[in-house]
């Protein structure tokens, strides 16, 4: 994944898990997060079609986790923004009539695909909950 999509979403969602008992404003978000609050409500517009938050607008409004932080898992923050290939794709159309060049392709789609797998599976393992403990002593406050 080859843009910042992912951080800020577990930026985001690890802010909404730190303090699950509040409606957190996306302005509180986009300050921790230091980028601008319309990047965190379109994320948080993502996140929330993918079942991860729900939203409350108005002045009393903001963003909650949609379900416990123990039930979600890492790669489900993963899948909800990823777009691109985890290791990208060639640019180019490799020379047909070169052994390698005619081939190499469906080697790299294997090779992608058992790559994806695995970081699936690792992200997988660890909930929103177990990430957060990172932040245990150093609970956020708004």
């Amino acid at each position: 994944m080859n843009n910042g999509r992912f951080a800020i979403s577990l930026h985001i969602l690890s802010l909404l898990a730190l303090d699950d008992e509040e409606w957190v404003p996306s302005k509180f978000l986009a300050g921790s997060i230091n980028i601008n609050p319309v990047l965190v409500r379109k994320e948080l517009g993502n996140l929330q079609a993918h079942g991860l938050v729900v939203s409350k607008e108005g002045k009393a409004g903001g963003s909650k986790l949609a379900r416990p932080a123990e039930t979600i898992f890492i790669s489900d923050i993963y899948d909800a923004v990823r777009q691109n290939d985890l290791l990208g794709k060639g640019i180019n159309v490799p020379n047909p009539k070169c052994n390698v060049g005619r081939q190499i392709n469906n080697y790299l789609d294997e090779l992608y695909i058992e790559a994806e797998h695995a970081l699936r599976a690792s992200l997988g393992e660890k909930s929103l909950a177990d990430f957060c403990r990172n932040f245990q002593s150093e609970h956020t406050q708004h």
